[in-house]
């Protein structure tokens, strides 16, 4: 993947993430609803610490409407030309679209890399806000997963929604 590099949209201003974004994505996974389908409850301080610091900088951006931050968006690579997706909100800014103004910035970037074939995304299913996002961006339903869980989340019985973004897809759908 190429090197992560400042992104621009019309309302967001997309950074890569540094060790100075650390106290913004500590204050989102402190939020119980922001990881309702994540963890089912917020992170304490020192977990999301210890979750996030290892990890920055990485291959993410945290998106600001004017100097506030509002969420980051990631590429994740893994193996075979496929990367991960993932994305993240703070709850004053649902509903606006900028989680998919975010990521389409991202995948467009991530698309311009020619070793980048497909990007992966997946949620629970009974995560319809993140559901909406994927259909947004063109991605796919390729499959439901029904995965066993030491402390199953409500909703986990019904599985993960994994979708998927081809690079021949995002031509039509991105941009």
């Amino acid at each position: 993947m190429t090197p992560v590099r400042p992104l621009r949209t019309d309302r967001l201003r997309l950074a890569p993430t540094t060790p100075e974004d650390l106290p913004f994505l500590v204050e989102l996974d402190s939020d119980p609803e922001v990881l309702r389908h994540i963890l089912g409850r917020g992170r304490t301080a020192q977990e999301a610490r210890d979750y996030w610091a290892p990890q920055l900088p990485g291959p993410m951006w945290v998106g600001h409407v004017d100097d506030e931050p509002v969420g980051w968006w990631a590429l994740w690579p893994r193996e075979g030309g496929v990367t991960e997706l993932g994305y993240r909100l703070a709850r004053r800014w649902w509903r606006q679209g900028l989680a998919v103004e975010g990521a389409r910035a991202v995948l467009d970037d991530g698309f311009a890399d020619p070793g980048l074939d497909v990007v992966r995304a997946e949620t629970m299913v009974v995560n319809a806000g993140s559901r909406g996002v994927m259909r947004r961006l063109g991605m796919r339903e390729v499959r439901v997963e029904v995965r066993r869980w030491d402390e199953p989340l409500p909703g986990a019985e019904q599985g993960e929604v994994v979708s998927e973004l081809t690079r021949q897809d995002s031509r039509s759908t991105l941009s």
